[in-house]
């Protein structure tokens, strides 16, 4: 029998917003008016944060270590390069033809010539990315963020993001990949992944910012509302390609 996290996904998301919403808002002078929900959102960014200390970022070390840069290049990729399938959708979505354009091209274009997406050749050829999903979507059709949230284990997002994430799991090729086992090892490479390019940033936020969670959810919110603007300065996300310091 065929089974899916999709349903589990979405009854956990019903949980964790019912849950913030509980949980009381902060008050005073100094509340952010994006953040009411500031006393569970940080008690989750420090489960958070103890889950990664004790089990991600220790994952995610070991992984760096031991696989070579070109592979991990590969990986990420190939990730990017599903990415841009769901991506054509949303800006078909929101009536961005140029966009949706080159991400129609960028997808076929590394599926077939790219080894499956493994290698970027469409940044090579100068045809940008335009990264979307469906909470830019809601928003491009005038739904509001809604209160700053952060989810277990996924960090930082809002309410409307969260609302949204059900479309994105369900608009995800590897959702259909089967069997269900190839599929979860697939999604736990892109989750490892992920959290290995960040290594750096991380280590950046420590050292420099006095509050990591105010730094964070100000840069995410910032980050949001500059993609709900159109910033295609943000739709790159390197080319494929991974940071200097990676």
């Amino acid at each position: 029998m065929k089974t899916s996290m999709i349903p589990t996904r979405t009854a956990a998301l019903s949980a964790v917003l019912s849950a913030a919403l509980l949980a009381g808002c902060a008050t005073g002078p100094d509340a952010h008016p994006g953040d009411p929900l500031e006393p569970y959102n940080r008690a989750m960014t420090t489960f958070n944060d103890n889950v990664d200390k004790a089990v991600l970022k220790p994952v995610a070390t070991l992984y760096k270590d031991v696989t070579p840069q070109p592979v991990r290049t590969g990986v990420g990729n190939f990730f990017g390069n599903l990415g841009d399938a769901w991506s054509f959708v949303n800006n078909l979505l929101q009536l961005r033809g140029r966009e949706a354009f080159d991400s129609m091209v960028r997808f076929t274009t590394n599926t077939v010539f790219g080894l499956g997406g493994l290698l970027d050749v469409a940044s090579e050829a100068g045809i940008a990315r335009h990264k979307q999903d469906f909470g830019l979507t809601l928003a491009h059709w005038g739904v509001g963020p809604g209160p700053y949230l952060v989810l277990p284990l996924l960090g930082p997002s809002t309410v409307r993001d969260t609302l949204a994430l059900p479309a994105d799991w369900y608009g995800d090729p590897l959702a259909y990949l089967r069997p269900v086992s190839h599929r979860n090892s697939l999604v736990g490479l892109g989750f490892v992944n992920k959290r290995a390019s960040l290594l750096g940033a991380t280590s950046v936020l420590d050292a420099a910012a006095l509050d990591p969670y105010s730094f964070t959810r100000d840069v995410y919110l910032g980050l949001r509302a500059n993609a709900v603007q159109g910033d295609d300065a943000l739709d790159d996300d390197q080319g494929g390609q991974l940071p200097d310091d990676y």
